[in-house]
């Protein structure tokens, strides 16, 4: 059975996973085997990773587009290789196939977690980056992250059904549903309306 594993760090609507799935399915993976995570690199306990390593039997292979999608650390890199030593699969990850069904070669084990060591550094080196650049803005006086959230920013469907929440008429569960809007948000705006 071929399985094929698709990730990206951001959800669906910041990140297109769909060319991570065309790639699986061109070598072999199909609908029901592949598995999609919209989780970071370096999370270890990863539920659909977990889902696909505990499905997999004797025989089977696992195709990533890259290794950085299976994983951006070198550990948990180390302990997939050592599953499909004992499973005996065979794992594609980009260009790479690492071949367990028989003895692994010691030159491709160490090339694997070569490429493990540089996607995790990778990924050190972005975070790092990403965390100057904010305290230099920071220097410059700008305001990073989310502006704050003001009355003016509201929907008029929150004002629209206030007015029964403040008379009692609807808890704030159901002033939630009313709205169309989550809890906490609902908790957020009534913050912001009553001080």
């Amino acid at each position: 059975m071929i399985y094929g594993y698709a990730r990206c760090s951001t959800n669906e609507k910041q990140q297109d996973i769909q060319r991570q799935v065309r790639e699986l399915k061109q070598q072999g993976a199909v609908d029901t085997t592949v598995y999609l995570e919209y989780e970071s690199g370096m999370k270890t306990n990863r539920t659909e990773l977990n889902k696909l390593l505990n499905t997999i039997n004797r025989g089977d292979t696992i195709i990533a587009t890259e290794v950085s999608r299976i994983t951006r650390s070198t550990k948990q890199l180390c302990d997939i290789i050592e599953l499909a030593k004992e499973r005996k699969i065979k794992l594609v990850l980009g260009s790479l196939i690492v071949d367990c069904t028989k003895e692994l070669d010691p030159m491709t084990e160490g090339m694997l977690k070569m490429m493990g060591v540089f996607a995790e550094l990778e990924r050190n080196m972005i975070s790092q980056r990403v965390k100057s650049g904010m305290e230099n803005a920071k220097a410059k006086g700008k305001t990073i992250g989310r502006p704050p959230t003001t009355a003016d920013d509201i929907p008029n469907i929150f004002y629209k059904h206030y007015p029964k929440y403040k008379n009692g008429e609807i808890n704030k569960v159901e002033f939630s549903r009313l709205c169309g809007l989550t809890p906490p948000t609902i908790y957020k705006y009534l913050k912001i309306v009553e001080g």
